[in-house]
């Protein structure tokens, strides 16, 4: 029983054994597999070549792929969640590359499409904004209460609203707010319309009083019932934008602007009629003005003194004359014998002479018995009417203030120095200058010239200037990215592709001839093997060798090949000591 235990013993310690020798050789196959490809890969210099070939294009394609990636930049920025999806969509459908900034506020595209899609997206209706316009009332319901149709159309009027004003330039979003009149049968029971216009302003724009105006009389109009002084527009800072127009006692916006256009124009007018005395960089002015805004009205009435009648002017006349004498017309009762004529009165002729001179002397003194006239002349007094309404915004005070550089002359030495202006020059100046704006000694106007040398920042300005331009810059970055690339390809070429290029495909060199007597000796070996060596004696005497090319280009082949088996056995002498086993199985 011992004996078959110590058998069954020894069987199963061989059996282990086995398998672990197994193991092991698989293990050791595969890893001689791994170390005879690696030193096939080492033995072919191709493969190292072309490796290091594959390695340089794939980083210079790397580089090259990153220098011409577009610029992107902003196609639309705080976009709601349903625009920014239909937009992503209508990007992907086209297969334009897309991008979103580091916070997700801002869709960032190529910079070379960004206005055929803004184009494109806004044919479609992208971005549609959030504003809902009076197409709401397209897709109401059937039998839709009045009050909802009325929500409907008070969203779509805020819709449209707000879609008109965001077409300003420098406004980026808008909601309206609106209260709709409330008519009723009594008038204390009846409510204005009102409206409130919050602005998000894009970034460093501002809006104008004209503009905040024209945004308030757009709505007011657009509203039924709806006054301007019920408008109010507010930015997204808080800040009320519209004014009260009630308050005409207050200064506003458009008073200041009025103000800063006076005293530029008078600024102007100054600098024109200086510069081609005194040149461009050699003047500068100022001017502030005074300007009455109040409303005044005056009306006068003035009478001027008493003149001569002879000279005065005749208002009206009136002249009244009576005669009371023998009344030739018919008086006494009317009827027939009242109406009958008088008899025939007798023919001069057959008058006595006593009876008619007597008759012509007392006619007179009987036919004038009572005269009475009057003549009342009414003269008109001078009279002036005077009604004057005084114009708004009417210069009260102007005051001007002139700085004149020095003149820059040559001296003796033929350097150029600063040189102050004359009294005479700066009174020929203060007066144009007087000329220029009008100058009313009434109204107390000031002028003042001062002649001062300026500071020089013109070798400042070229400094700053020429890199600070955007376009400048952008060039920069792109030359910059390319010549980047061209340094890292020259850089992979000289340090990696170069040597390899050269070691692998260079000629090699004949190898100079040896010393008289002395043998060259070749010998190829490994720990436990055998040496194998040859032997080749080369006389620099010998005629033979020196005329016959044929034995020399085989010299000079063998040295090369001896060299090469030199450098090998110093790299991997394994491998040598591998060959020649191989040798030495095979001749055994």
């Amino acid at each position: 029983m011992s004996e078959a235990g110590a058998t069954a013993g020894r069987q199963n310690s061989t059996t282990q054994n086995a398998s672990s020798s197994s193991s092991t050789n698989s293990t050791s196959n595969s890893q001689s597999a791994v170390e005879r490809m690696l030193k096939q890969l080492r033995s072919n210099p191709l493969v190292m070549l072309l490796f290091a070939a594959a390695a340089s294009i794939a980083v210079v394609a790397a580089l090259f792929m990153w220098a011409s990636s577009p610029d992107y930049r902003v196609l639309y920025s705080n976009l709601s969640e349903a625009d920014g999806g239909r937009i992503i969509a209508e990007l992907d459908s086209r297969g334009v590359p897309y991008r979103f900034s580091e916070g997700g506020q801002a869709l960032l595209v190529p910079s070379d499409q960004i206005h055929t899609l803004r184009l494109q997206l806004a044919e479609q209706g992208l971005p549609r904004g959030g504003n809902l316009g009076l197409e709401l009332m397209d897709t109401q319901a059937f039998g839709i209460s009045q009050f909802a149709e009325q929500v409907n159309f008070q969203r779509g009027l805020e819709g449209e609203l707000a879609r008109s004003i965001e077409s300003l330039g420098p406004v980026e979003r808008v909601r309206v707010h609106l209260s709709l009149a409330k008519p009723s049968v009594f008038i204390r029971d009846r409510e204005p319309a009102k409206a409130s216009v919050i602005l998000t302003l894009v970034p460093g724009r501002a809006l104008g009083e004209g503009q905040v105006n024209a945004i308030v009389h757009m709505v007011s109009g657009s509203v039924p019932e709806l006054a301007a002084d019920n408008v109010t527009v507010v930015d997204q800072n808080g800040r009320l934008l519209s004014t009260d127009t009630t308050k005409g006692s207050d200064l506003d916006g458009t008073q200041l602007a009025y103000i800063a256009e006076v005293e530029r124009s008078y600024q102007q007018r100054i600098e024109h009629i200086l510069t081609p005395i005194l040149g461009s960089t050699n003047v500068r002015a100022q001017v502030a003005a005074q300007i009455d805004f109040s409303r005044r009205e005056q009306t006068s009435e003035r009478y001027g003194p008493n003149q001569p009648p002879n000279e005065a002017a005749i208002r009206s006349r009136q002249l009244s004359l009576s005669f009371d004498g023998d009344d030739p017309l018919a008086s006494g009762i009317p009827g027939a014998l009242s109406n009958t004529p008088p008899g025939t009165a007798p023919s001069p002729i057959n008058q006595a002479d006593g009876e008619g001179e007597e008759g012509g002397e007392d006619a007179p003194a009987d036919a004038l018995r009572s005269l009475r006239q009057e003549d009342v002349v009414n003269y008109e007094v001078d009279r002036s009417v005077e009604h004057v309404q005084h114009r708004l915004g009417q210069v009260e005070r102007l005051s001007a203030a002139v700085v004149v550089n020095y003149r820059e002359v040559a001296n003796d030495a033929g350097e150029i120095e600063r040189v102050a202006l004359t009294d005479v020059e700066v009174a020929q100046i203060e007066r144009l200058v007087q000329q220029a704006i009008g100058f009313s000694q009434v109204r107390g106007d000031q002028i003042e010239v001062v002649n001062s040398p300026f500071a020089d920042t013109r070798e400042e300005i070229e400094e700053t200037v020429w890199w600070k331009d955007p376009e400048i810059r952008a060039m920069a970055s792109t030359l910059g990215r390319y010549l980047l690339v061209a340094i890292v390809a020259l850089l992979l070429y000289l340090l990696i592709l170069r040597p390899l290029i050269k070691r692998y495909t260079q000629t090699p060199l004949a190898a100079p001839a040896a010393m008289p007597g002395r043998t060259l000796t070749a010998s190829v070996g490994g720990e436990g093997d055998e040496d194998e060596s040859e032997d080749t004696t080369f006389d620099e005497s010998d005629d033979t060798y020196s005329g016959q090319p044929k034995r020399r280009r085989k010299t000079s082949l063998y040295e090369h090949n001896l060299n090469d088996l030199r450098e090998m056995a110093q790299e991997d002498p394994r491998m040598v000591a591998m060959i020649i086993r191989s040798w030495m199985n095979a001749n055994e």
